[in-house]
């Protein structure tokens, strides 16, 4: 019987369903169709060319744009038990050597390989010697001018098509609208393709905005609430990143910072401690992570309002790719459009770049001033309709209290008039909130009739009303005067009492942070904490086999499949290989050490007197018997009764474990037993109480059951 794309998912990733469209695609590419297929980060893309990969004669090569992301894969691969290398400028002549004849001699499965080493020397001519029978093109949005991260180098992938006119390509990327899309088939000749487009929705993301105040100050009060977990700090400049790392390597964290002007050994370094879990936190800018693969990472903050959606969505999406509950918060303030609106403005893009990169920024800073469903809006943007909120996002759990502002308005719109609209938000905040400071004397702006109007407001309050007056249209700013207010129509309709003026209530970082401690406040019950603790062991028994081995700990398992684990403590090969993410191969590296570990964890965790913890007393009855015990014996031994022995081993022998069932029943009662059961159509799993009676109750429920599961299994 052939191998099914099934038999692969349960075999070699340790699954038993496909995600949403991963079947289609497969079928796709098995049926040698081009396709572009769009999915989340951690939506599963891989698996839909490495599955074909393993089904189809020849060899897949992955074109791939970062080392780290081939490293990555490559390892994870071959922990699933599958043959797999990569070919890029990190691995010596002779290395580089070992993988072509590996690929030549068919040895290969999957070959990942960086686009300037596709293009370089006779790369091509030994392509037509590997029997290539797939290209996939990950992170495919590179090659796309319209694209958020164009790379000129995938721009020669064009001639893919052209060489090997019979050998279908899948193009895949985390994120593209619909121009990118387009952009994609054009530029890889496969403009007929069918596209896939996932969902985008990530459920297990908690999505977050917080005001840009006191930035340091609220990360270290989110990083004390994550105390262990893995995540990314985004910043928009290096300098930023070495600041923030810092302050929180200042204050105990275990942080390391990352941009591209470090030397490329230390950014390797920094990169592999992070896969490893030797350093928790990473501040960064976006050079780094689309080369991540690791699974375990628990949250993402963005410190700087990201350019675009797409960047935004494609890094939140680097928290969670386990499917784990993960968090993600944005930090927002009037401050960031103006310094993003100055880099578009001061770069050397075209006009028509510009206004686009405008556009985005613009997409962008609606979805950070939202008073609707944070979800909805991302979603939306993909074009991806939803009916309901997502319930797992900060406007959701908090919904906004709008009020009539029109008083407010009236005297920060007055402000700026009776200023000549010369001023920017800092002077304005000075001037109502009656500030008597150097500037504000020296102006001789204390003598207006607006001059501490507004002292009932903190300047916090003001800064955040400002902005939502600002983004509402009811003024405007002037880039080129050094950011200053200016007054339009709306304006002067809200100044005359001829408009009103909505906006949402200010909320305290304080008040924020004590009503979330509120919801979240709630004493663990004793099971949720042994299984937190078990979480725990099985983390660090993960992280030691990881550091032997030299792999990053997501490799062994991710922490998904811990976490199933720590609820379920399967003890039995049958078991752990029923936990999701546990293929033949992890089971047979690592399983036996883990069913160890839990069940010392159990034993250790066990109250005096009692003997039943989730299977542990199954384990205990098989030692017995593998010791050589009868029935009988085992019964007196552990205090219970035969029947309650006999339900232990038939159960041990369904899942798998080496129990001779014959032995222990003698064929004159067998006979007896299963001649009756069939006289009157009673199977093992049926109410035995009619056979029990039939058989003048001589034979107990512990050896009827015995007989029929006997009896079923050689039929």
């Amino acid at each position: 019987m052939s191998i099914t794309k099934e038999d692969v998912l349960k075999r070699y990733f340790g699954y038993d369903n496909f995600r949403p469209l991963q079947a289609e695609i497969i079928d796709t590419v098995l049926q040698n169709q081009d396709c572009l297929v769009l999915m989340p980060t951690g939506g599963g893309k891989s698996v839909c060319f490495q599955i074909p990969a393993i089904l189809k004669n020849g060899l897949t090569v992955v074109i791939s744009p970062l080392i780290a992301l081939m490293k990555d894969q490559v390892e994870t691969l071959k922990g699933n038990g599958i043959n797999a290398a990569f070919l890029n400028s990190s691995l010596s002549s002779s290395e580089q050597d070992q993988v072509m004849w590996q690929a030549k001699i068919g040895e290969l499965k999957l070959l990942y390989i960086a686009p300037e080493r596709l293009f370089a020397g006779n790369t091509f001519e030994y392509l037509r010697e590997w029997n290539v029978s797939l290209f996939a093109i990950d992170e495919s949005h590179c090659i796309s001018s319209w694209g958020h991260d164009f790379r000129p180098e995938y721009r020669q992938l064009s001639s893919l098509k052209q060489r090997f006119p019979n050998v279908p390509v899948i193009a895949l990327t985390a994120t593209a609208d619909r121009v990118t899309r387009r952009d994609i088939l054009k530029q890889l000749g496969i403009e007929q393709a069918e596209t896939f487009v996932s969902s985008f929705d990530r459920p297990n993301l908690n999505l977050n905005v917080l005001p840009g105040r006191k930035r340091i100050q609220q990360i270290q009060s989110f990083l004390k609430k994550h105390i262990g977990q893995a995540g990314i700090i985004y910043c928009l400049s290096r300098k930023g990143t070495e600041t923030v790392a810092k302050s929180l390597e200042n204050a105990g964290f275990s942080v390391a910072f990352y941009h591209a002007g470090l030397p490329s050994d230390e950014r390797s370094l920094v990169q592999e401690q992070f896969l490893k879990d030797d350093i928790q936190i990473i501040v960064a800018t976006i050079a780094f992570g689309m080369g991540i693969d690791k699974s375990n990472v628990r949250w993402v903050i963005h410190y700087n309002l990201p350019s675009n959606v797409e960047s935004f969505y494609q890094e939140i999406g680097r928290a969670g790719r386990d499917g784990s509950p993960s968090d993600t918060v944005l930090f927002y303030s009037y401050m960031d459009i103006i310094t993003r609106q100055d880099m578009i403005n001061n770069s050397e893009q075209s006009e028509e770049q510009k206004e686009l990169l405008h556009a985005k920024l613009n997409r962008m800073k609606q979805y950070a001033e939202a008073d609707i469903c944070r979800r909805r809006i991302l979603l939306s943007y993909f074009n991806e309709a939803v009916e309901q909120d997502c319930g797992n996002c900060d406007v959701c759990r908090n919904p906004r209290t709008r009020f009539d502002a029109t008083v407010i308005a009236q005297k920060a719109l007055s402000g700026i008039a009776r200023t000549n609209q010369k001023i920017a938000m800092s002077m304005l905040i000075d001037i109502l909130r009656g500030s008597r400071n150097r500037a504000i004397m020296q102006h001789g702006y204390d003598r207006l009739p607006t001059f501490g109007v507004g002292h009932d407001l903190r300047g916090e309050e003001w800064a955040e009303y400002i902005g939502q007056l600002l983004n509402s249209g009811a003024m405007d700013i002037a880039y080129d005067e050094a950011h200053t207010f200016k007054l339009n129509a709306f304006s002067r309709q809200i100044l005359k009492g001829e408009r009103k003026v909505e906006l949402v209530k200010f909320i305290p970082i304080a008040e924020r942070k004590a009503k979330e401690e509120e919801l979240s406040f709630r004493e663990k019950p004793k099971q949720e904490i042994i299984r937190d603790e078990l979480f725990e062991r099985l983390r660090s028994l993960r992280k030691q086999m990881a550091d032997a081995l030299n792999v990053p700990p997501y490799v062994v398992f991710s922490d998904a499949t811990l976490s199933e684990m720590a609820q379920k403590r399967p003890i039995t090969e049958a078991q752990m290989k029923a936990v999701s993410g546990i293929g033949a191969e992890k089971y047979r590296r690592y399983g036996q050490a883990f069913i160890n570990e839990i069940v010392m964890f159990a034993k250790e965790n066990t109250q005096p007197g009692t003997r039943v913890v989730n299977g542990l007393t199954y384990l205990e009855t098989f030692e017995l018997y593998k010791a050589g015990y009868s029935v009988k014996v085992i019964a007196e031994k552990r205090n219970l009764q035969s029947v309650t022995i006999l339900s232990h081993l038939i159960k041990l022998k369904e899942d798998g474990h080496p129990i001779d069932l014959k032995a222990l029943i003698d064929d004159k009662s067998y006979q007896t037993i299963t001649r009756a059961a069939q006289e009157i159509s009673i199977r093992k799993n049926d109410t035995l109480k009619p056979l029990f009676e039939l058989l003048n109750e001589v034979y107990d429920y512990g050896q009827i059951k015995l007989a029929l599961t006997i009896m079923e299994e050689e039929l």
